[in-house]
């Protein structure tokens, strides 16, 4: 099984390869043989960026058609479905980011993200060519930006229903009027389907979006490219420096997330959730203060606690089969049998949850 984990992971690399080629097709054939393999939740991810890319180059015969088009040639066909065009009309129609999603206005993060990861491949610009394709895709990034932002949330169900604001007279300007999302849509899609390339990936804390650094090794990977790279590298990363310095700038006016899953000065009140039990902490102020729907709160922090358990599993997974390859690799049977006893309790916690069908 470790030896079909490798040659997985050597066929995602050369997919990779071919991702920066723009070879759609070179692609998909080795994603594929890497989930025949050994299924990843990577592969995966990049299968799902592979399918909006454009079709690979076209062939020499099509090149000479297009150079020398036969003089009763028939009008071009639009570039787009009718089924495409249609849902560019109905997200341009709507009145709110809830219908926008097509969800109900106690929808979770999890079902909001669902159904933003569904539209969402169905509008991108390399996929749908509908006119106004590129105004629908950036509603659907705004959309998912403010309501699984729990403050933004907020404040939007307060302020969000001003009849001018969202009138469908004026909505073409409303998407990027009082609610706009912190980062582009492109950006915003790269959080949800993965780019495969680059040192940052993003995760959920405390109810916001925040950046975390991926392993040592592909970190190093992406200095050393960076050094060869040399100006014109500089150049291309320049606007990236340029949003991560706004969302720094930004981030000191906006206020505390409502809850903590540690407890510390600022939070030093603690309370379960209803369902999990799960402990998590809050301000002095939280019941005079907090006017948000608490049940909805304890979604997000039994949703943030699963989420870092199975983080914590997975490492500790990692941990334990390196030792266990180490043992292996030099005969040593005692270091075997130490290894074989290494407690996961984050994946032991995990297996509690499903046990009694709380997952």
């Amino acid at each position: 099984m470790d030896s079909n984990k490798d040659e997985a992971l050597k066929c995602i690399e050369v997919a990779e390869k071919y991702i920066k080629q723009k070879n759609k097709e070179k692609a998909q054939k080795f994603l594929h043989k890497a989930e025949r393999l050994f299924p990843t939740q990577r592969a995966k991810d990049l299968l799902l960026q592979v399918s909006i890319m454009p079709d690979n180059i076209e062939t020499e015969q099509s090149k000479v058609r297009k150079q020398c088009p036969p003089r009763d040639a028939s009008p071009k066909k639009p570039e787009y479905s009718s089924e495409q065009l249609l849902l560019v009309e109905r997200i341009r129609a709507c009145k709110d980011y809830y219908e926008i999603l097509s969800v109900s206005k106690d929808a979770t993060d999890s079902e909001i993200k669902k159904s933003y990861r569904k539209i969402a491949l169905q509008l991108h610009p390399d996929k749908n060519r509908a006119p106004g394709a590129d105004e629908a895709f950036k509603a659907v990034g705004n959309a998912v930006a403010v309501l699984t932002d729990t403050e933004r949330r907020n404040q939007y169900d307060l302020y969000g229903k001003d009849d001018e604001r969202m009138s469908r007279s004026s909505h073409s300007r409303s998407y990027t009027r009082g609610f706009e999302a912190e980062v582009n849509p492109d950006e915003l899609f790269n959080m949800f389907f993965g780019t495969g390339f680059g040192p940052n990936v993003y995760v959920r804390r405390g109810g916001r979006w925040q950046r975390q650094a991926a392993d040592s090794q592909q970190e190093h990977r992406h200095a050393r490219e960076n050094q060869n790279g040399g100006i014109s590298a500089i150049v291309q990363l320049l606007p990236i420096l340029i949003a991560i310095l706004l969302s720094v700038a930004s981030s000191f006016f906006i206020s505390d997330p409502p809850y903590s899953l540690s407890t510390s000065a600022k939070y030093p009140i603690m309370r379960r959730t209803h369902n999990l039990q799960v402990p998590y902490f809050v301000k002095e102020n939280f019941h005079s203060e907090y006017q948000g729907s608490v049940k909805r709160l304890e979604l997000s922090v039994e949703e943030e606690y699963v989420s870092n358990l199975r983080h914590q599993c997975y490492r500790e997974k990692s941990y334990r089969d390196s030792m266990i390859w180490k043992a292996r690799n030099f005969g040593d049977n005692e270091l075997y049998q130490n290894a074989q006893k290494i407690k996961m309790p984050a994946c032991e916690n995990l297996q509690n949850l499903r046990t009694h069908g709380t997952l």
